[in-house]
């Protein structure tokens, strides 16, 4: 897995700050909104609905907030008219970057995209500039502590998985973006928890970077991570483990 792997996990390991969350609550409750509104309200029928329920869930949402995006995408509340936008670019030594972002406002929100790549010496660029250096996958992230390692290997490459790392603390199963749900539904069948499930985009290489382009990478990554537009950042860098944690640190 490349370094944003290592980054969400290292996250993860620290919790959440109060601003986060409520940052993260924003963020899926436009997907939700967005997805109700594509495919309709009903989770059963929407599978991007129910991934987005499910996600919020894990993320204690409480049930009226997800109600109430559910509505406001399917008409029955007023709400906002989310766009569906991505960028490309590239940050410092070259790595690939890629965002998919939900707006109102097409102009102000790549303006202020652009505002941050070059703030932290890296470029917006054009529309696929960089998008077939990744592949669309399915990921689902379960904690090491929580089940046997050659069960649930079992179980996800049975339900229909075609990859799998152990990122330490967290076991990580790819799946096609077709099967994702499946997988997913197959693994909590089991009684076996779930820290997230969610279609991504995984680079087919990755970049290595050394200490201060590294820094400059990492100070992007996070400041278009926290753009209200940004639903989700996905890059090739690479950093080792031990610098990725002094740096995070």
């Amino acid at each position: 897995m490349s370094g944003h792997s290592k980054w969400a996990t290292i996250k993860r390991k620290k919790g959440k700050a109060d601003a986060e969350r409520g940052r993260m609550f924003t963020k899926l409750i436009k997907e939700i909104t967005v997805a109700a509104r594509s495919g309709g309200g009903d989770p059963d029928a929407n599978p991007r609905l129910r991934s987005a329920i499910a996600a919020a869930k894990a993320s204690n949402m409480p049930q009226d907030n997800i109600k109430k995006a559910v509505q406001k995408g399917t008409g029955e509340l007023p709400g906002v008219n989310y766009e569906e936008v991505t960028y490309e670019g590239y940050g410092p030594a070259g790595v690939a970057v890629y965002l998919s972002c939900l707006t109102d406002n097409r102009n102000r929100t790549v303006a202020e995209i652009r505002h941050l790549f070059s703030r932290y010496n890296g470029n917006l660029g054009e529309n696929g500039c960089v998008a077939w250096m990744f592949e669309n996958k399915g990921i689902v992230s379960v904690d090491c502590s929580k089940c046997d390692e050659e069960t649930l290997l079992e179980v996800a490459l049975e339900a229909g998985a075609i990859d799998y790392s152990n990122m330490g603390d967290v076991y990580e199963i790819v799946t096609p973006p077709n099967e994702l749900e499946k997988v997913r539904s197959v693994i909590e069948a089991r009684s076996i928890p779930i820290i997230s499930a969610e279609a991504t985009m995984v680079p087919q290489s990755t970049v290595k970077l050394d200490a201060k382009p590294a820094e400059t990478m990492l100070k992007l990554y996070e400041a278009l991570e926290e753009h209200d537009d940004v639903q989700a950042v996905y890059a090739n860098f690479d950093i080792a483990d031990e610098m990725m944690e002094k740096l995070v640190g």
